[in-house]
């Protein structure tokens, strides 16, 4: 069968989405792809040494045979180009892309390595590195590749850009970075993509499943695909839709492990107190289930209980002392009830568990100045600014779509 070009990939089901356990559908080998690099170019003048124009003719011969299909050929002469000219940019980058469609993706990433050090800010090159590293199931690399090409663009492939986002947004749920996989995976379906790989990526995060769709047990797929279809309706507003959703799939598998806790999330801006009585049910499944106690004390912060607020936010750190928002929440309280010293205190241990969260360094600012600590209330301030900027670029705008966010 003939190899999927990336435009071909998109227009079909999915837009940017590939079939689980299959490589994503990227295929660079078509016309128009490499990027304009800094560091070299595919012309060679005319007066050029002659090894150079030895490595022009090469690489016209690599790029005719890529175009007519033969990769083995076009990487064999691409490595000649890249031995003699080392800053030919174009060469490492169809080198890459021809590694990349024959799933080679250690020598793939190898050449977009090389790509990015001749230019650091190359969106695409960063993209089609941490799929390369995905595919080797290096996470938290791959996750940091495929942030940076959002934040930096991936100018002319809009498609590139599409894969890069949603192989984020399953990093995030195999890291277990659940809220964050909602957010950008959530992003397709304010897009209106409802397609079947795009429910289930939403399920597994909305259940807080540290897995891929791919290492989906079989019997839980019809499960997985109910929550998805909860979020989906939530991402695009359907409130009385994703209500529906949520209730069957909280009727069908009451004792299944962040079902209660996926309703509640949805009902904090539908009815808080029904809400809070999810979240309950949730602690009778899991009574160490520290998320739904952080969302019960963000509610409770909202009406001003801070006693109960309080209750729970240190449940949330005795159960996980190292998560930032629980110690987070703590601060808050403890500035909101006049303990500005214990507050900063709280705060300062939220900002070393994750010195990257906007929040964090915007309510340490406030604590700072109402301590009298101008000059530390200024540092944090222009933190929030800068890391409230990046995560705005990372994230694009979208609204969250996964409850209280960092």
């Amino acid at each position: 069968m003939k190899r999927l070009r990336i435009t071909a990939a998109l227009v079909a089901a999915l837009a940017a989405v590939p079939a689980w356990g299959q490589a994503p559908p990227v295929s660079a080998t078509h016309e128009g792809t490499p990027p304009a690099g800094k560091a070299g170019g595919t012309s060679v003048a005319a007066k050029a040494p002659a090894p150079a124009r030895a490595a022009s003719a090469t690489l016209s011969k690599a790029n005719k045979a890529r175009e007519g299909g033969d990769l083995e050929g076009a990487i064999g002469l691409y490595r000649q180009v890249v031995k003699v000219s080392p800053r030919q940019i174009d060469a490492w980058w169809y080198l890459g892309t021809s590694l990349y469609d024959l799933e080679r993706w250690g020598d793939a990433r190898a050449a977009f390595d090389h790509v990015v050090r001749l230019d650091k800010n190359n969106g695409a090159a960063l993209a089609f590195r941490g799929l390369c590293t995905f595919r080797q199931g290096q996470y938290v690399e791959a996750l940091d590749d495929l942030q940076r090409a959002r934040a930096l663009g991936v100018s002319g492939n809009p498609e590139v850009g599409s894969v890069a986002r949603f192989h984020a947004g399953l990093a995030m749920t195999r890291l277990s970075r659940f809220e964050p996989a909602l957010n950008t995976i959530g992003e397709f379906a304010l897009e209106g993509n409802d397609s079947p790989q795009i429910i289930e990526a939403l399920g597994v995060a909305t259940l807080r499943m540290p897995l891929l769709p791919s290492e989906l047990p079989p019997e839980k797929r019809e499960m997985v695909m109910m929550a998805g279809r909860g979020s989906y309706f939530m991402a695009m507003r359907l409130a009385p839709a994703a209500r529906t959703a949520f209730e069957e799939l909280a009727l069908r598998y009451p004792d299944v492990p962040n079902v209660h806790y996926a309703f509640g999330i949805f009902l904090m801006s539908e009815d808080a107190d029904r809400a809070l009585k999810e979240f309950e049910r949730e602690l009778s499944v899991q009574p160490a289930h520290a998320p739904s106690h952080i969302q019960m004390a963000f509610e409770y912060i909202r009406r001003a209980d801070y006693a109960s607020a309080r209750r729970h936010a240190k449940d949330a750190v005795t159960l996980a002392p190292t998560d930032f928002i629980a110690h987070r929440l703590i601060g808050q309280i403890e500035l909101e009830t006049g303990d500005t010293q214990a507050a900063i205190a709280s705060l300062e241990q939220s900002r070393r568990l994750e010195p990257n969260s906007p929040t964090v360094y915007f309510t340490l600012a406030k604590a700072y100045a109402r301590a009298g600590r101008d000059a530390d209330a200024e540092k944090a301030r222009a933190e929030f600014t800068r890391l409230d900027r990046l995560s705005r670029l990372q994230r694009n705008g979208v609204t969250a779509v996964g409850g209280m966010t960092p």
